[in-house]
């Protein structure tokens, strides 16, 4: 697992997103970090499976984020679409918080029960 700082725990108040670029095994990965209604860390990419737009422009609630183009919503935990017109999930890493700083591993992804 390669963690890397993304941000700090101060960049983001709850339902916000940044957008962040990481280096991955495969290159420069555009992650979109959030922070749902309850204060928990989330990293997805940034890149809606339907528009190919910034997830981090939409609008965060409870633990889902919306793609402001055309109004897609996304699980913040499973990456799952939950509102048409997107039907692909959105990868999702894993992030760890140490010591006031936001960790994700862009190499990885997380794995989610069907």
């Amino acid at each position: 697992m390669a963690l890397q700082i993304a941000c700090t725990t101060d960049d983001l108040g709850p339902e916000e997103a940044k957008l962040v670029e990481l280096v991955g095994a495969a290159g420069t990965v555009p992650v979109a970090v959030v922070r749902d209604a309850d204060g928990e860390f989330h990293a997805i990419s940034d890149v809606c499976s339907h528009g190919a737009v910034s997830l981090s422009d939409g609008e965060v609630e409870g633990c889902l984020v919306e793609c402001w183009l055309h109004g897609s919503q996304f699980d913040l935990r499973t990456g799952r679409p939950l509102q048409l017109p997107a039907i692909k999930p959105v990868p999702v890493y894993p992030v760890s918080v140490e010591d006031g700083n936001v960790l994700v591993d862009v190499d990885a992804t997380v794995a989610v029960a069907s």
